[in-house]
């Protein structure tokens, strides 16, 4: 949490409109935003920004996918939590991003309130 008690949470999110719908559903929980276009900028943001809560993990980008950037961080900070949203919502995509690592699961198109109850489950505001 931040000085004024609003998580900060970290999109990662190589689409810009998806990236732009999430930022404006989490604003109204007053969530800090960071943007991460791949997993290679996820992990580079979370290692310099130390106070990130929550991580939406998005298991299809380029340079490097949700599922390697969820394994490099899970394995340097254990406790962040992280999140997959994924369009490709094939069965078995749920167990692949748990095995990697991943709290919890969302499949696009994400609802709001889904994506409200989900960030409230891990964040206490």
């Amino acid at each position: 949490m931040n000085e004024n008690n609003c998580p900060n949470i970290l999109i990662a999110e190589d689409v810009e409109s998806n990236f732009l719908y999430l930022k404006a559903v989490l604003s109204k929980m007053n969530a800090t935003i960071f943007w991460a276009k791949n997993g290679i900028e996820a992990i580079e943001i979370c290692d310099r920004e130390r106070s990130i809560d929550l991580v939406l993990m998005d298991l299809q980008m380029p340079e490097m996918n949700g599922y390697a950037a969820t394994k490099i961080l899970k394995s340097k900070y254990p406790e962040l939590t992280i999140v997959a949203q994924t369009a490709f919502a094939m069965s078995d995509d749920r167990e692949k991003a748990l095995d990697a690592g991943c709290d919890d699961y969302l499949a696009k198109p994400i609802k709001s309130k889904d994506l409200l109850s989900m960030v409230s489950k891990f964040v206490k505001i």
